[in-house]
Formats: C-alpha cells, sequence, structure tokens
C-alpha cells in the first residue's frame, strides 16, 4: 500500500506492541492530521507514554506526515473531532485509504466515500503478506489487548481463527 491515513488508535496500540515497524513495511507513506499528532505524540509524552515516543521516532524518520486539513468534511454521524480530521485529511489529498478502529466512525468514512481499514485488518494482512507467523499474530494481538484496546470474545476468537488459516496458506 502506498499510503494511507491514519487515526491515533491504531498508531497508539501497533506502537504499545511495538510493531511500528510492521506498519512501516506495508505502508510506505502514513499521514496524520494535527488532531492526531496532538493526541498521539503531545498527550502521550505528557502522559509519558513510551508509544508516543515510538510514533514520534517514525514521524522524525519521514514516513509518518503530520499535515494539517484546509476545512471539516461534513459527514452524517457524530464522530470525534480527531475522526472527522483523517477523513478530511483523506478527501482533500485523494487518499482512499483510512487506518480508523471506531465503528461510527468506519461507517463515517465509507459514507464518505473512503475505504476503512482497522488495526486488526492491519495484523492479519501481515499474516497474510507472509510479515507475521501465528506466534507472533498471537503475541502482536494480545499486546494490544492487555494495552487497554477494547474487542468482544466472539470478535478475538473469530480473528484468530482467521490467523490460523491465513497462516496454513
Amino acid at each position: 500500500m502506498d499510503r494511507l491515513v491514519s487515526n491515533a488508535t491504531p498508531l497508539i496500540y501497533l506502537a504499545k506492541a511495538n510493531q511500528m515497524s510492521l506498519l512501516q513495511s506495508m505502508v510506505k507513506h502514513v499521514y496524520i492530521p494535527e488532531a492526531v499528532y496532538r493526541k498521539v505524540i503531545i498527550e502521550g509524552k505528557r502522559l509519558g507514554e513510551k508509544d508516543a515516543y515510538r510514533v514520534e521516532k517514525a514521524l522524525k524518520q519521514g514516513w509518518i506526515i503530520v499535515q494539517g486539513i484546509k476545512s471539516i468534511y461534513p459527514v452524517e454521524v457524530t464522530i470525534h473531532p480527531g475522526e472527522a480530521e483523517v477523513i478530511s485529511l483523506a478527501k482533500e489529498k485523494g487518499i482512499e485509504v483510512v487506518l480508523i478502529d471506531d465503528a461510527k466512525a468506519r461507517a463515517a468514512s465509507e459514507m464518505a466515500g473512503l475505504k476503512p481499514i482497522g488495526t486488526l485488518w492491519l495484523i492479519l494482512k501481515a499474516v497474510k503478506d507472509h510479515l507475521l507467523n501465528f506466534d507472533q499474530f498471537l503475541s502482536t494481538l494480545e499486546d494490544i489487548v492487555q494495552a487497554g484496546f477494547y474487542l468482544k470474545e466472539e470478535v478475538y476468537l473469530r480473528v484468530v481463527r482467521h490467523a490460523r488459516e491465513l497462516s496454513a496458506d
């Protein structure tokens, strides 16, 4: 994948699981709006979160790019201002894919004509592309869940089954 626009949550949890290099190997350029930068890096560093420094390192390496938006793209559902900035930035830059986990924000991005993917999609794609083996997938999944990533039990089980199938291919 050449480029996408990311919301805060996927970056935070990938960084907590120490998997920023996985994202870098899958996406050439990750754009983030200023609201995401403030939440992940400014607020994260203020709270002493290690993940904030990992994301900041990616920013300094140049593959994560902070970009301002000209205006908020109108969406029909109420979403977090940072998620609205993600959708707006994607529309302004002509980027089709957004990395976003919240269900309402994913629906809003689909209504805006974008293709939302989430953290789970990304790590499953890594298994499919042989960037992670099944054990590495399980370890990454466990790391993000332990870090506070909310996942219903049935979704967790379905994702693990799917990863096992993908790793058998």
